[in-house]
């Protein structure tokens, strides 16, 4: 007798739950395909749910089952095992591709349920209905029916199960909650239909609705399906770099292809052989053997990574690698080993020929840089030089006429005096003229010598604002470019370190400002002032303006903005330098069109206050 008891109660339970998880799932907003399917599946249990509700209501009413609301119920029957297969095989491959071969599958399950809708005019389903198990009388279909949903329900949980156990481990939260929503609902209905015990039919989708839950816990309480539910060995296959993973006993564990593929010549093995034997039959692992034994211990010991770099060669491999030996720990319990090989061959060779090219590549960027200097020195030289040429031959004259005004009778002691005032007045003009010449070869010649010396001493900012502006004199001539330099600081502040080498960095800086005119003239500002305990200095130009995409990659790479013309490296070892030999920072901010400033920040070793 059909009754609105605690199993209804159950049923109706069950079916708020599953609406209130088809409003949770409808409340992603990004959602994937497995959320899609599961969608699929928590409507069809709904409906599974909704058509037994109005079937034991009506039954209760009317005293007879309508079989409408069995034909309403059934569709769940028939077409949830299609939604679990589904959800299986989207959790392993992460997304499906909907082929021919994907659609075929919905064939058993329409089939299936065309047969129960025609049921009165073959009894094929079952030849007598009842609400409960013991009193329904099968049809012949009815085993065709139950294979084939079993079918379906467990190829789909054997990839859930499976794949979860891969993933996450047996004991996870995320496999015990996969594992329980598949007892539950396969427990029960194997004993409904089996008879072994006697319970409504509706039993079978109260049971259905608590393995959604278990499910649902698993992919929104701990994310379950959110990742990328990819089989753990696809992944570590696709990895370029190789491993290998052993136990306490060195026994192999697992490896992956790449592993494979490196050294499948040299040290061939498979699972579950010991490694140490394997070296010791190798010749490339005879040479390997302590070094790891020393390093996995010491690993182990210290629960740390400890990494070195290695040169594997022999008949077969002639390859560099950044060894990381990594211990596996559970609970303070050791478990294994990861021996992970990085291939670091290529910037190993990489690296060697950057190290045997830098010397030529930094004496030919000295020497373009000193051939900018001379040119600009010969420029400037002209004009002392033919002062001097000038002031030699009036000095001759003077002489000469001095030398001739001896015997003469008419000069006076007056004309001696003039003569004696002109011949010093030369020599007032040409001693300033001998100076700076003396100031610009001692200039060029620190430059020429020192330019590459690492040495550490000190210098002031008037020393250093001199050099800058007696070198670039003529080059801001030239282009008619005006440097103006304001400093918030003493001209007597004092910085550590190689002053020439800052020298050519602000060189570097001013040249850059004076091309970004182009042929135009333009002003160029140099800023000093103090933050903290560093001076910045700030190089700003009016020009072109430097794009974004240059910007990233300026100091990280040789990289030229003038073509042919430009060699990549001045702001590349520009930076170098303030960073290495001057413990600084060095940055840009550049709009396109609008101009360049460049700032440098260094420490400074004893300040000065400035003074007016």
């Amino acid at each position: 007798m059909v009754s609105l008891d605690f199993s209804f109660v159950l049923l109706l339970i069950s079916t708020l739950l599953v609406i209130a998880l088809f409003g949770l799932i409808m409340r992603i907003r990004k959602k994937s395909q497995i959320h899609y399917v599961f969608l699929l599946m928590v409507v069809a249990i709904f409906i599974w749910n909704v058509g037994h509700i109005l079937e034991v209501v009506t039954s209760v009413r009317d005293g007879y089952t309508n079989m409408v609301y069995v034909y309403i119920y059934y569709f769940g029957v028939c077409f949830v095992p299609l939604t679990i297969l589904f959800t299986g095989l989207i959790f392993v491959r992460t997304k499906l591709k909907f082929t021919f071969r994907y659609i075929v599958l919905l064939i058993f399950p329409v089939i299936d349920y065309i047969l129960l809708l025609t049921n009165k005019f073959h009894h094929l389903y079952f030849l007598e209905y009842s609400i409960f198990n013991n009193q329904v009388v099968l049809g012949n279909y009815f085993i065709i029916h139950t294979i084939g949903s079993y079918l379906y329900i467990g190829i789909g949980l054997y990839y859930l199960i499976s794949f979860t156990i891969k993933n996450s481990g047996f004991f996870s939260r995320q496999s015990v909650l996969i594992i329980t929503g598949v007892i539950v609902p396969l427990s029960i209905n194997f004993l409904i239909s089996f008879n072994f015990i006697v319970l409504p039919v509706f039993y079978t989708p109260i049971s259905f609705s608590i393995s959604i839950m278990c499910f649902a816990l698993a992919i929104f309480k701990f994310q379950f399906l959110n990742i990328s539910p990819i089989a753990l060995q696809r992944i570590v296959d696709l990895i370029s770099d190789s491993y290998i993973i052993i136990n306490n006993d060195y026994q192999i564990i697992d490896y992956n292809q790449a592993f494979i593929d490196t050294f499948k010549n040299s040290l061939p093995m498979k699972r579950k052989d010991n490694l140490l034997e394997i070296f010791d039959s190798t010749s490339l692992g005879s040479k390997h053997k302590d070094q790891i034994i020393t390093y996995n211990e010491k690993s182990i010991v210290n629960k740390v990574t400890e990494k070195y770099e290695e040169h594997f060669t022999d008949e077969f491999i002639d390859k560099y690698f950044s060894v990381e030996i990594t211990p596996i720990y559970s609970s303070d319990i050791y478990l294994g080993t990861i021996i992970l090989l990085k291939d670091i061959t290529q910037s190993k060779r990489d690296l060697d020929t950057i190290q045997s090219t830098h010397s030529i590549i930094m004496e030919q960027e000295r020497l373009a840089s000193l051939g900018q200097l001379i040119g600009g020195i010969a420029h400037n030289l002209k004009t002392p030089i033919m002062t001097i040429s000038g002031g030699l031959e009036a000095t001759r004259e003077l002489a000469t006429e001095y030398d001739e005004s001896i015997e003469d009778e008419s000069v006076t002691k007056k004309d001696h005096h003039e003569i004696a005032e002109d011949l010093i007045g030369w020599i007032d003009k040409i001693k300033p003229y001998c100076s700076y010449m003396s100031d610009i070869i001692s200039a060029v010649k620190d430059q020429a010598v020192n330019l590459s010396d690492s040495s550490t001493s000190s210098f002031t900012l008037n020393e250093l604002l001199k050099r800058v502006e007696l070198l670039m004199k003529h080059e801001l001539k030239k282009y008619h470019c005006k440097l103006n330099i304001k400093s918030e600081v003493g001209m007597l502040t004092e910085f550590k370190g190689g002053v020439n080498n800052l020298v050519q960095i602000f060189d570097n800086l001013i040249v850059n400002a004076i091309q970004s005119y182009g042929k135009d003239q333009g002003i160029i500002d140099l800023k000093i002032k103090q933050k903290d305990n560093q001076i910045v200095f700030s190089v700003k130009d009016y020009g072109m303006g430097i794009s974004p995409e240059v910007q990233k990659r300026l100091f990280k790479e040789m990289l030229t903005t003038k073509g042919k013309d430009g060699t990549g490296l001045g702001l590349y070892m520009s930076y170098s330098t303030i960073k290495g030999r001057f413990s600084g920072e060095m940055w840009l901010h550049s709009t396109l069109g609008k101009g360049s400033t460049f700032y440098i920040s260094i420490p400074y070793y004893n300040i000065a206050e400035k003074t007016e």
